[in-house]
């Protein structure tokens, strides 16, 4: 699958999230919608990354955005993780990985010697009207909420 390209319109996504119920893109029509896709919960970048999103999360909720992470985990783990960090951001599962590879983050990875499918660490800003208003591939963490805060400011 080809990666989301600036410009184009985000698939829609309709996933179960941290505290019962789902998320789509649909229902948060309207709002700018950061989604970022990570690895798994509770390993040192995705607690870094969510931590910071959190931080950041009364800005972006001013600025009109919602703040929504999605990774392979179960929701269970999602709410664990929620509960250990005191996260406020929204966590939805696709243990399917339907949604990672429709946004072509579901990539081939190895380490050690062994090759396995992973999700690579993305960004993406949806603007108001669904369409990708910016993408970040291979994010690092550091410094990484905080410019996403910036573009969302931006639009």
């Amino acid at each position: 699958m080809s990666a989301i390209e600036q410009g184009s319109r985000a698939p829609d996504f309709d996933l179960p999230r941290d505290g019962g119920g789902n998320v789509s893109l649909s229902q948060l029509a309207g709002k700018k919608v950061v989604l970022y896709f990570y690895p798994k919960d509770d390993t040192p970048g995705c607690t870094n990354e969510a931590m910071d999103f959190t931080a950041l999360s009364d800005e972006f909720a001013a600025n009109d955005a919602v703040v929504v992470g999605v990774s392979p985990d179960p929701v269970s783990k999602h709410e664990k993780f929620i509960a250990k960090h005191g996260l406020g951001v929204i966590l939805a599962s696709d243990e399917e990985t339907t949604m990672l590879q429709a946004y072509g983050v579901w990539k081939e990875k190895s380490m050690y010697g062994r090759t396995y499918m992973g999700v690579e660490r993305s960004t993406f800003l949806i603007d108001a009207s669904g369409t990708v208003a910016k993408v970040w591939p291979k994010v690092k963490v550091k410094g990484h909420a905080q410019e996403v805060l910036e573009a969302v400011k931006a639009l």
